[in-house]
């Protein structure tokens, strides 16, 4: 049985500070471009404030790119274009700079943290900074077994809570958070499946690199599989990860619930981070206040998953390769919106605004003095009927 209580996240996860989203929707509306004509801009500028709890809103100056890595037991039926348990081989490839995220993130000048949960390599391949959370080796065949033990999910769950707290702690103010991973496309849709109540192929996509019509098949197959497995579990979001998760997605669970308990946000990639983001919402339903939709991937989970959760994405460029690039191509947007929300002059004030400002100022004190003889009088009209009523009792005794 697990000792980890989810329903705490309820409690400790609040909503982005909506008195200063006030305050910074006030600001714009004084400032010289008119409110609404930066588009989503607005909105982004808006949100970033609350999130920060400061109007006008601070730059984004130390992002950081967050990808969990892992290979799934799934892959083993061809469902992915890779091979299975080759996820250590683009890991590698991350790390050493060749990957779309590498070089986007290289360009940003953006740090990027790999951190293995799950993949199928000996963990000696990699620095001691990337494996140091890894629950096991590879993850279960979810059509036919469970992913992970509760334990090991458990364990997952928590590792990626300590990774949104050693973010936090280390003054990161966003992340773009992303996975690395083979197999990981086909949890993801069994997990929007089962929190939607939808059919295996209303969800299954085609990944990063496209599968032909008969690998597709077959993913939808291993969906569907998966997903009667799920049904059961439903109620119990952690036994949900164990059963047809996998240690990277539990992981990213626990970082994205206790990134909105710190209040540092997130903004989402493809399909695997939009399913957990999906369970989080489950855990607790303020959590998505603190995720920002990068990109539509065009991969059909991912469309189910946002939608549900009200999430409408920045960008559409069909960026599928997943490991957190689409997601990175949105940060400059968030950095320009808090860019213009915080530097752009205000209005300067009208002559006739201000002669009225000045007018009712001195309205305001003209009227201070008479509300005062006023209150003295009132005093006096009061201590002189206490005066007679002590001296008609007086009397009568």
């Amino acid at each position: 049985m697990s000792s980890l209580n989810l329903d705490d996240f309820t409690d400790l996860i609040e909503r982005p500070d909506g008195g200063v989203r006030r305050d910074a929707e006030a600001r714009r509306e004084r400032q010289i471009v008119p409110p609404g004509s930066l588009g989503r801009l607005d909105d982004l500028g808006e949100w970033l404030a609350a999130a920060q709890g400061s109007a006008p809103v601070r730059p984004v100056e130390r992002p950081r790119v967050v990808l969990f890595a892992g290979d799934h037991g799934i892959a083993e039926l061809g469902v992915s274009a890779r091979p299975a348990g080759s996820a250590s081989e683009l890991v590698r490839e991350v790390i050493e700079g060749g990957r779309p995220v590498s070089v986007l993130a290289r360009r940003l000048g953006v740090p990027v943290r790999v951190v293995d949960m799950s993949l199928d390599c000996d963990p000696d391949l990699f620095p001691e900074d990337v494996v140091r959370h890894r629950v096991r080796r590879g993850s279960g065949r979810i059509d036919i077994e469970d992913a992970l033990t509760l334990e090991e999910a458990e364990a997952a769950f928590r590792a990626g809570v300590a990774v949104a707290d050693e973010e936090a702690d280390s003054g990161t103010d966003l992340v773009v958070l992303g996975d690395v991973s083979v197999g990981g496309t086909t949890a993801a849709g069994v997990l929007v499946a089962a929190l939607c109540g939808t059919d295996a192929s209303v969800v299954t996509g085609r990944g990063g690199e496209a599968i032909d019509d008969l690998a597709w098949m077959r993913k939808c197959a291993a969906v569907r599989d998966a997903l009667r497995r799920a049904r059961p579990v439903l109620g119990e979001q952690l036994q949900l990860l164990a059963t047809v998760g996998g240690a990277d997605l539990a992981a990213m669970t626990g970082f994205l619930l206790q990134c909105a308990v710190r209040k540092l946000p997130v903004v989402l990639d493809g399909v695997v981070a939009a399913a957990c983001a999906l369970v989080g919402q489950r855990v607790a339903f303020r959590a998505p206040d603190w995720w920002l939709a990068a990109h539509r991937s065009g991969e059909p989970g991912q469309a189910k998953a946002l939608d549900r959760m009200a999430l409408e994405p920045l960008l559409d460029q069909g960026v599928k390769v997943g490991e957190g690039a689409g997601a990175l191509l949105a940060l400059p947007l968030v950095q320009a919106a808090a860019a213009l929300a915080a530097e752009l002059p205000e209005k300067p004030e009208k002559p006739e605004e201000a002669a009225e400002a000045a007018e009712a100022a001195e309205a305001a004190e003209a009227a201070e003095p008479e509300a005062s003889e006023t209150s003295a009088a009132a005093d006096a009209s009061d201590v002189s009927e206490v005066s007679e009523v002590s001296d008609e009792k007086r009397e009568t005794e």
